[in-house]
Parts: structure tokens; sequence; C-alpha cells
């Protein structure tokens, strides 16, 4: 063997330094995780049964959305240690902009912590009219990442179609992303992005290293369709996604998202990973 062989040992070590996205090049799959929104009945009914089905299903990860902010500090640590029961992770939650007020923020930080995750993502905003009002925004993001970060936490921003949608001439989407700390997480939302008539490929190709995490959600023109179609049913193009993600995008975890379908809930979510391997194959 060369003197220059990695022992398995060392390499195990050097590629737990690096970004999922590098991982996934040494021979590690990026983890494919489940937006609990999908299953937001059950998840409201039973929190730990929904979780479990979930990680039976084959998901890596869960992101959990607002309502997780009125959990209390017992309920948090009890869905942490179910997590490392299950062996799956909780990397980002979804957060009204509510959270990110000074006097919300600490909460949110501190169960994110419990709850092991890495981002704390507003998942939409209310801003003033005009480019001006999407500049506060920024401000609000880059002010949440300098509070959150010296915790090991970092801030990121959901996007939907407003986002992407002009205002004055530009997307409030490229005034967040052109307005915020390198560090701040641009988590793509693929169905949104394509309903507002953009292309999802060339946004992550134009900020590397930006979109560490994606809601893969598909989207169909006709009032019967819309964000009820299954991913590979709509007009993303996953291929491109995924190697644009993958080669520049900086991607960490892809996260499954379904408004709703034809099918329940449970089925809907398994469906979709189901779906999501043979893309991503």
């Amino acid at each position: 063997m060369s003197t220059h062989s990695l022992s398995r040992r060392s390499f195990l070590a050097l590629s737990a330094m690096l970004p999922f996205s590098l991982r996934s090049f040494a021979g590690a799959s990026i983890p494919v995780g489940l937006e609990l929104y999908s299953v937001r009945n059950a998840l409201k009914d039973d929190p730990i049964g929904t979780v479990r089905a979930v990680a039976q299903m084959g998901y890596q990860c869960v992101e959990f959305y607002a309502p997780y902010f009125d959990w209390t500090e017992a309920q948090t640590k009890d869905m942490k240690k179910l997590l490392d029961d299950l062996g799956i992770r909780c990397y980002s939650t979804h957060n009204s902009s509510s959270y990110f007020t000074p006097e919300n923020l600490k909460r949110a930080g501190d169960m994110n912590l419990v709850l092991g995750s890495k981002y704390v993502v507003m998942s939409s905003s209310q801003p003033k009219p005009g480019l001006d009002g999407w500049k506060e925004v920024a401000d609000t993001l880059n002010e949440a990442a300098d509070q959150l970060e010296p915790g090991g936490l970092k801030a990121g921003y959901h996007n939907h179609e407003l986002e992407f949608t002009p205002v004055e001439g530009k997307r409030p989407i490229e005034i967040l992303a052109k307005n915020t700390k390198p560090s701040v997480m641009l988590q793509l939302d693929v169905g949104t992005c394509l309903e507002a008539g953009s292309d999802p490929v060339a946004w992550i190709r134009a900020n590397p290293g930006r979109i560490r995490s994606i809601h893969c959600k598909d989207w169909a023109p006709g009032a019967d369709k819309g964000y009820t179609v299954l991913s590979g049913e709509g007009v993303a193009d996953w291929k491109g996604i995924f190697a644009a993600a993958e080669s520049v995008g900086g991607v960490e975890y892809y996260l499954v998202e379904q408004e709703g379908s034809r099918f329940s809930e449970f089925e809907t979510a398994k469906k979709c990973l189901e779906t999501f391997r043979r893309l991503h194959s």
C-alpha cells in the first residue's frame, strides 16, 4: 500500500469534517428528509407516532414547522430523544417571521439547539411595500444570524411564489440574496419558484454555496394540479436541480414537501420518497 494512502479510520474522520455536499462524492449520500407540514394532520394528533412512522418509511431527517415553538422544554427533549432512538436528525426548523423578533428568537434558538438543529429558517415574511421592505427583511435575517451564530446555529430563509415575483422590476429573492450574509441559507422551494415562472436550476447556479437545503415540491399548471402533483408529475427538471445543487449549490440535505395529493398524508409521503430515490439515482 502507498504511504500516501489513507487508513479507513483517517478517511472517515476526514469525511466527517466535510460539508454534506462534498461527502456525497466520497460515497455518502446526501440525507433526504420530510418537511412535516406534509403530514400536518397526523402530526397534530400524534407527534411521536408521526415522527416514528416517517422514520420507518426511510426518511433520514425531518423539518419541524411553526407549531413546535409551543412545545415545553420537556416535550422538546422528549422529541430529541425520539430522533436519537430512531437514528434520524432535525437539521432545520420552519419558523414564522414573528419568531425572529428579539423576544422570541432566543427561545427559538434554544429549542433548535435541544433538537440538534443547524438552521433556524424564516418560512415567510410580510414586508412593507417596495424593495425597501425586502431590504428590511434582509436586515432582520442578518441580525438573527448575528444572534444565533455564537451558539452554533445559522439563519435561513424559505421562498414562496412572492419572493420570485418581480417588484419594481426586480425579484425580492435577489434583494434577500444580495443583502444577507453568506452564512444565511437560501432554502429553495422548487414548486413556488416554478409557479412564479422562474428557473430553479438557474437560481441555484447564480447563488453558489447558498442553497444548502431544498424543498422538493413539484408543480404543474392547471386548477386541478398545482402543488397536488407528486414529484415527477410536474414540470420540475429534477435531474438538473440535483446536479446544480450538488455541484455548486452547496446542498447539505433535501426535504420532501407535499401540500396535499390524491392520496392520504402517509401514503403521499411514502410515494414521494420512493419517487425521490428513483429521480435522484
